[in-house]
């Protein structure tokens, strides 16, 4: 596993739009109307609507399959603890970084991380893959 290396980090950002959060709930089956219905969400405590927070962990999966560790990668397990909303067309920025690599199997440990655009952490957490690379 020359290729990669501790610390070594990879992040993407995006704005998640409304027509992406009700192609979410369809696909997901999540009709949750703090999600879809504005009306609904404004007597939230948060306020509006907000985005589902498995579609915003989702950017992990493609960080992982496509930057770090990168093609081949088998995702094997997440945990992850949601610490506040993002909102619908909120930026937010996620966050691979490998913390650990086994020395004998193909696998390596990463922490996850999403923070919104003023900076504060929304998710947190840690992923296990299998790397073929």
């Amino acid at each position: 596993m020359s290729k990669v290396s501790l610390g070594q980090s990879a992040s993407i950002s995006k704005r998640f739009s409304e027509a992406e959060v009700n192609a979410f709930a369809e696909l997901s089956l999540d009709f949750n109307p703090v999600h879809l219905d504005a009306d609904y969400a404004a007597k939230t405590p948060f306020g509006k609507q907000i985005v589902h927070g498995m579609l915003v962990s989702s950017l992990f999966s493609g960080l992982l399959g496509k930057h770090l560790p990168g093609e081949g990668t088998i995702y094997l397990g997440q945990d992850l603890k949601f610490k506040k909303p993002i909102f619908i067309n909120q930026e937010v920025t996620a966050t691979v970084e490998i913390i650990n690599i086994r020395n004998d199997k193909p696998i390596i440990t990463l922490s996850t991380l999403c923070v919104n655009d003023q900076g504060e952490t929304v998710i947190e957490g840690e992923a296990v893959v299998m790397f073929a690379g």
